[in-house]
């Protein structure tokens, strides 16, 4: 297993929609294994396999960060079968450094998606683990949370990243559990 960069935006493979796995092989399962890896040494509680540059729909989610292991979800293809309620929750992400915001998403969902098995599981979250589903999702379709916010506070973000990049000065890691 080996931990991987992890790509920051603006990065242009943030924003593409990534393509459905049409089968597990042994390349597909290392990937996976490396994505948990990433993940858990970021850190973070969820990753999706475009953060690492791999335009596939697989996600891994451990929100028991107390518990590593523990509560590990592996998807494969997921989607949203079913969503309900609403919550606003202050996001970060391990793509979009040094920035959090709230974010209105449902407060329940039912997602279904492959295994590592290629046995197709159901996962019910609320709370984090919905936000956290509904989060790691949206990069399968190139988006961001900050693509969820104010345009007011995207374009202020995106201002101070460009500022940031252009002094020269290194991009701050939150030592926050990210999304």
């Amino acid at each position: 297993m080996a931990v991987l960069p992890i790509l920051k935006y603006p990065d242009p493979v943030l924003q593409r929609v990534a393509l459905p796995v049409k089968g597990i092989t042994a390349e597909t399962a290392r990937l996976i294994d490396d994505m948990v890896e990433t993940m858990y040494a970021a850190p973070g509680v969820g990753l999706a396999a475009p953060q690492v540059g791999a335009p596939q729909r697989i996600i891994v989610l451990d929100v028991d960060y107390e518990n590593p292991g523990k509560n590990l979800l592996k998807l494969v293809n997921p989607e949203i079968r079913r969503a309900e309620g609403e919550l606003l929750w202050e996001e970060g992400c391990l793509s979009v450094v040094d920035f959090t915001a709230e974010v209105k998403r449902a407060a329940r969902v039912e997602v279904v998606g492959l295994n590592e098995k290629e046995q197709e599981v159901s996962v019910a979250g609320e709370g984090l683990l919905a936000v956290a589903l509904q989060h790691e999702i949206d990069h399968l379709d190139g988006k961001l949370f900050i693509d969820r916010i104010s345009r007011l506070k995207r374009d202020l973000y995106t201002r101070r990243l460009k500022k940031m990049l252009r002094s020269g000065k290194p991009q701050a890691e939150s030592p926050r559990l990210m999304i």
